[in-house]
Protein backbone atom coordinates (compact mmCIF):
# COMPACT_ATOMS: atom_id res chain seq x y z
CA UNK A 1 0.00 0.00 0.00
CA UNK A 2 1.57 3.60 -1.22
CA UNK A 3 -0.94 5.97 -1.45
CA UNK A 4 -1.02 9.54 0.46
CA UNK A 5 -3.41 13.06 0.56
CA UNK A 6 -1.11 15.15 -2.47
CA UNK A 7 -3.60 17.88 -3.03
CA UNK A 8 -6.66 19.81 -1.73
CA UNK A 9 -8.59 20.68 -4.39
CA UNK A 10 -11.48 23.60 -4.96
CA UNK A 11 -14.18 23.88 -7.25
CA UNK A 12 -14.66 27.68 -7.86
CA UNK A 13 -16.29 30.11 -10.45
CA UNK A 14 -13.00 31.60 -11.05
CA UNK A 15 -9.76 29.75 -10.45
CA UNK A 16 -7.54 32.19 -11.18
CA UNK A 17 -9.07 34.64 -8.85
CA UNK A 18 -9.74 32.76 -5.87
CA UNK A 19 -6.15 30.90 -6.41
CA UNK A 20 -4.48 34.57 -6.23
CA UNK A 21 -6.30 35.18 -2.73
CA UNK A 22 -5.32 31.46 -1.63
CA UNK A 23 -1.78 32.19 -2.72
CA UNK A 24 -1.77 35.43 -0.79
CA UNK A 25 -3.19 34.11 2.26
CA UNK A 26 -0.64 31.37 2.57
CA UNK A 27 2.46 33.04 1.16
CA UNK A 28 2.42 30.47 -2.04
CA UNK A 29 3.80 30.59 -5.33
CA UNK A 30 1.39 30.40 -8.20
CA UNK A 31 1.29 28.53 -11.60
CA UNK A 32 -1.37 26.93 -14.27
CA UNK A 33 -1.33 23.84 -16.01
CA UNK A 34 -3.57 24.68 -18.13
CA UNK A 35 -6.71 27.20 -18.75
CA UNK A 36 -9.30 26.82 -15.98
CA UNK A 37 -6.88 25.11 -13.84
CA UNK A 38 -4.71 27.26 -11.34
CA UNK A 39 -1.95 25.32 -9.03
CA UNK A 40 -0.15 26.50 -5.58
CA UNK A 41 2.78 25.08 -4.60
CA UNK A 42 4.49 26.20 -0.55
CA UNK A 43 7.40 28.25 -1.38
CA UNK A 44 10.96 26.22 -1.81
CA UNK A 45 8.49 22.32 -2.94
CA UNK A 46 8.29 21.33 -6.48
CA UNK A 47 4.98 19.02 -7.09
CA UNK A 48 4.88 16.05 -6.06
CA UNK A 49 7.66 16.61 -3.29
CA UNK A 50 6.58 13.73 -0.61
CA UNK A 51 6.93 16.17 2.09
CA UNK A 52 4.68 19.12 0.39
CA UNK A 53 0.84 19.61 -0.01
CA UNK A 54 -0.80 21.49 -2.49
CA UNK A 55 -3.92 23.40 -3.37
CA UNK A 56 -5.83 22.79 -7.00
CA UNK A 57 -8.16 25.19 -8.30
CA UNK A 58 -10.25 24.25 -11.22
CA UNK A 59 -13.32 26.45 -12.53
CA UNK A 60 -16.47 24.80 -12.75
CA UNK A 61 -19.80 25.26 -14.57
CA UNK A 62 -21.78 25.74 -11.26
CA UNK A 63 -19.90 25.67 -7.94
CA UNK A 64 -23.05 26.71 -6.37
CA UNK A 65 -24.63 23.08 -6.64
CA UNK A 66 -22.02 21.93 -4.25
CA UNK A 67 -21.72 21.40 -0.40
CA UNK A 68 -19.23 22.88 1.76
CA UNK A 69 -18.56 19.43 3.82
CA UNK A 70 -14.38 20.28 3.54
CA UNK A 71 -13.09 22.88 4.74
CA UNK A 72 -9.25 24.03 5.74
CA UNK A 73 -8.31 24.89 9.53
CA UNK A 74 -5.41 27.89 9.33
CA UNK A 75 -2.77 26.89 11.79
CA UNK A 76 -1.14 30.39 13.92
CA UNK A 77 1.91 30.42 16.56
CA UNK A 78 0.36 33.19 18.99
CA UNK A 79 -2.15 35.10 19.78
CA UNK A 80 -1.12 38.59 17.64
CA UNK A 81 -0.02 36.20 14.82
CA UNK A 82 -3.90 35.06 14.69
CA UNK A 83 -5.04 38.18 15.45
CA UNK A 84 -2.54 39.80 12.19
CA UNK A 85 -3.61 36.80 10.32
CA UNK A 86 -7.13 37.37 10.23
CA UNK A 87 -6.67 41.42 9.75
CA UNK A 88 -4.48 40.39 6.84
CA UNK A 89 -7.19 37.75 5.29
CA UNK A 90 -10.00 40.51 5.69
CA UNK A 91 -8.05 42.46 3.69
CA UNK A 92 -7.44 40.32 0.62
CA UNK A 93 -11.25 39.68 0.53
CA UNK A 94 -12.22 37.32 3.62
CA UNK A 95 -15.36 38.03 5.29
CA UNK A 96 -16.42 36.92 8.54
CA UNK A 97 -18.96 33.92 8.60
CA UNK A 98 -21.18 32.24 10.93
CA UNK A 99 -21.48 28.46 10.71
CA UNK A 100 -23.22 28.51 14.05
CA UNK A 101 -20.03 28.54 16.10
CA UNK A 102 -20.52 30.77 19.28
CA UNK A 103 -18.04 31.80 21.56
CA UNK A 104 -15.40 30.05 20.02
CA UNK A 105 -11.12 31.02 20.10
CA UNK A 106 -10.50 30.51 16.64
CA UNK A 107 -11.95 32.69 14.06
CA UNK A 108 -14.19 31.32 10.95
CA UNK A 109 -13.98 33.59 7.71
CA UNK A 110 -14.91 32.89 4.39
CA UNK A 111 -13.11 32.84 1.09
CA UNK A 112 -14.19 35.63 -1.82
CA UNK A 113 -16.24 32.63 -3.14
CA UNK A 114 -17.93 31.68 -0.02
CA UNK A 115 -16.11 28.68 0.67
CA UNK A 116 -15.56 28.56 4.91
CA UNK A 117 -12.25 28.03 6.86
CA UNK A 118 -10.74 28.65 10.40
CA UNK A 119 -8.16 30.49 11.23
CA UNK A 120 -7.29 28.49 14.80
CA UNK A 121 -5.79 29.93 17.84
CA UNK A 122 -2.43 28.75 18.81
CA UNK A 123 -2.56 24.57 19.07
CA UNK A 124 0.96 22.58 20.16
CA UNK A 125 -0.05 19.81 17.64
CA UNK A 126 -0.13 22.02 15.05
CA UNK A 127 2.89 23.63 15.65
CA UNK A 128 5.12 21.89 12.68
CA UNK A 129 2.32 21.81 10.29
CA UNK A 130 3.10 24.53 7.81
CA UNK A 131 0.38 27.41 7.01
CA UNK A 132 -2.40 24.25 6.80
CA UNK A 133 -3.19 22.57 9.85
CA UNK A 134 -5.65 20.78 8.63
CA UNK A 135 -8.01 19.60 6.20
CA UNK A 136 -11.29 19.03 7.74
CA UNK A 137 -14.14 16.69 6.55
CA UNK A 138 -17.53 16.76 8.37
CA UNK A 139 -19.31 13.52 9.26
CA UNK A 140 -21.72 11.06 10.53
CA UNK A 141 -19.28 8.55 12.35
CA UNK A 142 -16.05 9.60 13.00
CA UNK A 143 -15.00 6.05 13.88
CA UNK A 144 -15.92 4.72 10.43
CA UNK A 145 -14.06 7.09 8.75
CA UNK A 146 -11.26 6.48 10.62
CA UNK A 147 -11.42 2.80 9.83
CA UNK A 148 -11.92 2.87 6.55
CA UNK A 149 -9.27 6.18 5.85
CA UNK A 150 -6.52 4.40 8.29
CA UNK A 151 -6.69 1.39 5.97
CA UNK A 152 -6.56 3.38 2.80
CA UNK A 153 -3.81 5.88 3.22
CA UNK A 154 -0.03 5.06 4.38
CA UNK A 155 -0.69 7.84 7.28
CA UNK A 156 -1.00 7.04 10.74
CA UNK A 157 -4.07 7.27 13.04
CA UNK A 158 -3.18 9.45 16.13
CA UNK A 159 -6.64 9.51 17.52
CA UNK A 160 -10.10 8.46 17.71
CA UNK A 161 -13.35 9.47 19.62
CA UNK A 162 -16.95 9.21 19.07
CA UNK A 163 -16.31 12.80 18.12
CA UNK A 164 -13.64 13.22 15.47
CA UNK A 165 -10.79 11.10 14.06
CA UNK A 166 -6.88 12.35 13.51
CA UNK A 167 -4.94 11.62 10.62
CA UNK A 168 -1.14 12.78 9.62
CA UNK A 169 1.81 11.78 7.41
CA UNK A 170 3.98 8.93 8.73
CA UNK A 171 7.14 11.09 8.59
CA UNK A 172 4.78 13.79 10.70
CA UNK A 173 5.02 16.49 7.92
CA UNK A 174 2.33 18.91 6.88
CA UNK A 175 -1.16 19.20 7.52
CA UNK A 176 -3.57 16.66 9.30
CA UNK A 177 -6.82 15.13 8.22
CA UNK A 178 -9.60 15.59 10.66
CA UNK A 179 -12.74 13.90 10.55
CA UNK A 180 -15.56 16.26 12.20
CA UNK A 181 -18.61 14.35 13.57
CA UNK A 182 -21.48 17.13 12.32
CA UNK A 183 -25.16 16.31 11.95
CA UNK A 184 -26.67 16.98 8.14
CA UNK A 185 -27.67 15.00 5.42
CA UNK A 186 -25.49 14.80 2.33
CA UNK A 187 -27.47 15.38 -1.04
CA UNK A 188 -24.57 16.69 -3.28
CA UNK A 189 -21.04 16.20 -3.76
CA UNK A 190 -18.29 18.18 -2.47
CA UNK A 191 -16.80 21.74 -3.62
CA UNK A 192 -13.66 21.11 -1.63
CA UNK A 193 -12.13 17.40 -1.79
CA UNK A 194 -8.09 15.37 -1.56
CA UNK A 195 -6.84 14.18 -4.48
CA UNK A 196 -4.55 11.04 -3.54
CA UNK A 197 -1.36 9.66 -5.11
CA UNK A 198 -0.29 6.49 -5.43
CA UNK A 199 3.30 6.04 -5.59
CA UNK A 200 4.54 4.45 -8.17
CA UNK A 201 2.10 6.36 -10.17
CA UNK A 202 1.45 3.14 -12.27
CA UNK A 203 -0.14 1.34 -9.25
CA UNK A 204 -3.13 3.35 -9.71
CA UNK A 205 -5.18 0.77 -11.35
CA UNK A 206 -4.00 -1.65 -8.02
CA UNK A 207 -4.68 1.27 -5.53
CA UNK A 208 -8.56 2.18 -7.10
CA UNK A 209 -9.38 -1.77 -6.66
CA UNK A 210 -8.48 -1.96 -3.18
CA UNK A 211 -9.74 1.36 -2.32
CA UNK A 212 -13.12 -0.25 -3.42
CA UNK A 213 -12.35 -3.71 -1.88
CA UNK A 214 -12.41 -1.35 1.58
CA UNK A 215 -16.02 -0.11 1.02
CA UNK A 216 -14.78 3.23 -1.15
CA UNK A 217 -17.48 3.07 -4.65
CA UNK A 218 -17.16 4.55 -7.97
CA UNK A 219 -17.98 8.43 -8.62
CA UNK A 220 -19.60 10.31 -11.63
CA UNK A 221 -19.08 14.43 -11.01
CA UNK A 222 -19.37 14.65 -14.38
CA UNK A 223 -15.48 14.31 -15.27
CA UNK A 224 -15.68 12.66 -18.22
CA UNK A 225 -12.53 10.86 -19.79
CA UNK A 226 -9.41 11.94 -17.60
CA UNK A 227 -6.60 10.31 -16.15
CA UNK A 228 -8.02 10.13 -12.68
CA UNK A 229 -10.55 7.90 -11.25
CA UNK A 230 -12.83 9.83 -8.44
CA UNK A 231 -14.03 7.63 -5.65
CA UNK A 232 -16.55 7.82 -2.59
CA UNK A 233 -15.37 7.29 0.51
CA UNK A 234 -17.77 5.20 2.46
CA UNK A 235 -20.06 8.49 3.51
CA UNK A 236 -20.06 9.67 -0.13
CA UNK A 237 -17.39 11.83 0.24
CA UNK A 238 -15.57 12.40 -3.11
CA UNK A 239 -11.86 11.94 -3.60
CA UNK A 240 -9.54 11.53 -7.14
CA UNK A 241 -6.87 8.60 -7.10
CA UNK A 242 -4.36 10.47 -9.86
CA UNK A 243 -2.92 8.69 -12.35
CA UNK A 244 -0.46 9.67 -15.38
CA UNK A 245 -1.50 12.23 -17.56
Amino acid sequence: MALRPIQVNFKARDDSALGRFWAEALGWGVSSEGPGVTNLEPEGFAWPDPDAFYVDLVTVPDPETVKYRVHLDLATTSAAHQAELVARLKELGATPADVGQGDVPWTVLADPEGNVFCVLEPREIYRDTGQIAAVVVDCDDPRAMARFWDEALDWTLHEVTDDHALLRSAEGVGPYLKFLRTTGVRTVWNRIHLDLLPYPIDDQEAEVARLRALGATAADVGQGDVPWKVLADPEGNEFCVLGRG
